[in-house]
């Protein structure tokens, strides 16, 4: 004999006839996603953490990395973009907020216009993110790579703000010191039948030119990638050191991708790449679906529906990706 169970329930009731936590669904669902995508985050956080602590003496330092400013070419602007994105992609949450509460008061102009100015700054993010990737890919100064792995800079005295007692160095990029010595490079292709090869191209120096700059200019020192404890900076050898180690050169290096870092070590342009790029990621895809749903707002779809929840679900996932933005920059440009 068949059993019917009915239930009392009317709107929208989970299988069990009951919404728990007075939450639809959907936003439940949303909730799930958040939980597990936030895990995911910490994995990614915990192992860049760790990577440090345990290449804390070589560990790049962001003041030096990310000073780059739109329209300020050679003005020295530490973490000012950062800060600048960060307030973009926060201000965009308060939006946010505003248009849900727009929403729940069912006044369809505010909506639009408040989810119009969330994706315009969702945008202004993700093409700040990718102008902040193609200067740390480009790179500025320059380096050199040495047999064991380790990341030479150059530097020199600063005449104009050093004193008797106070002697401060400035970075010298490799243009301003390297020689030039016509020889013919050849870039490994896999048209030589050299497969097994990467397809990195070629820098603009060689190793010879830029050793025989070097010891041309009795001016220009080597920076370590090693951080002194006492200044908290990257120590700089004596001329003797320096054009001992300069010997052990075995590549230049120009900017910064998966291989080698002309910053420091190379984990760190790993993790920069992979972690801001799966957050940029998330990013832009909560762009474009706040885009589809600011086009039925448009359209009148959730006025039909006599709820604006949608617009909700879709501002948890947009208060979450910006939450995760305020841990990744504590982790890789503050701390």
């Amino acid at each position: 004999m068949a059993t019917t169970v009915t239930t009392s329930a009317e709107g929208k009731t989970w299988g069990g006839g009951n919404e728990p936590m007075n939450a639809s669904y959907g936003k439940m669902m949303m909730w799930f996603f958040i939980v597990s995508d936030a895990l995911t985050f910490s994995g990614f956080l915990a192992a860049y953490g760790f990577s440090r602590f345990k290449f804390i003496e070589t560990w790049p330092l962001a003041d030096e990395v990310f000073t780059h400013f739109p329209f300020m070419h050679g003005v020295s602007a530490p973490m000012y973009y950062v800060a600048f994105m960060t307030f973009v992609l926060i201000f965009s949450s308060v939006t946010m907020v505003l248009a849900v509460d727009a929403g729940h008061q069912m006044k369809k102009d505010k909506v639009v216009l408040y989810m119009f100015l969330t994706i315009i700054g969702g945008f202004i993010f993700v093409g700040s993110q990718a102008w902040e990737w193609k200067n740390f890919i480009k790179g500025e100064y320059g380096a050199v790579e040495t047999k064991g792995g380790s990341i030479l800079q150059f530097e020199k005295v600063d005449k104009e703000l050093s004193t008797a007692g106070h002697i401060v160095y400035k970075r010298v990029a490799l243009a301003e010191f390297a020689a030039d010595i016509p020889t013919e490079r050849v870039e490994d292709t896999k048209s030589k039948g050299i497969w097994f090869f990467g397809n990195e191209t070629l820098p603009t120096y060689s190793v010879e030119e830029v050793v025989e700059g070097f010891k041309s200019h009795s001016d220009v020192l080597i920076r370590t990638e090693v951080i002194d404890p006492k200044t908290k900076r990257k120590v700089t050898l004596t001329r003797e050191e320096s054009l001992k180690r300069i010997e052990g050169t075995r590549y230049v290096v120009e900017g910064a991708n998966l291989v080698r870092n002309e910053y420091g070590q190379k984990l760190f342009a790993d993790f920069f790449f992979f972690i801001t790029g799966f957050h940029g990621f998330h990013v832009f895809s909560g762009v474009m679906i706040n885009v589809l749903i600011f086009f039925n707002v448009l359209l009148g779809t959730y006025d039909k529906r006599k709820t604006y929840e949608m617009v909700e679900k879709v501002g948890l996932y947009w208060h979450f990706v910006d939450l995760v933005w305020v841990f990744v920059f504590t982790f890789f440009y503050l701390v």
